[in-house]
């Protein structure tokens, strides 16, 4: 099950990092959207996913009688949920407004803010 997850893990990784290396927008925000889901299901695999009685220690006991899950990939995973998309909402009006203002989505089409009449800087390496 492990070799799975860890298999779509590195799909994941390679589809977002082929898409946000792309010039559209568009395509960047997806890429930055699958990246998130790949950080989390990196998280939901280093926690071992195996099925565990949950965490609860009996008042009896000061530590667990038995193997219990670890509740910290959890709360990690919920946290990065909520972050990545605030960060996704905030990068999709971002790109709404630069799309208004420039009318592309093209980021070589997004240089306005470059001097006119100078030498634009290499576009590539």
């Amino acid at each position: 099950m492990e070799t799975i997850l860890a298999f779509t893990v590195a799909v994941f990784f390679a589809v977002s990092i082929y898409l946000m290396l792309s010039k559209h927008i568009i395509r960047i925000l997806l890429g930055v959207a699958i990246f998130g889901n790949a950080v989390n299901l990196t998280l939901f695999t280093a926690g071992r996913v195996t099925r565990v009685v949950p965490p609860i220690i009996p008042v009896d006991l000061d530590t667990p009688a038995q193997a219990t899950a670890n509740p910290l990939p959890q709360a990690l995973i919920l946290t990065a949920i909520v972050i990545s998309f605030s960060i996704f909402a905030f990068l999709l009006v971002l790109a709404f407004r630069a799309y208004q203002e420039l009318g592309t989505d093209d980021t070589d089409g997004m240089r306005v803010a470059e001097p006119k009449g100078e030498e634009l800087p290499p576009l590539g390496y």
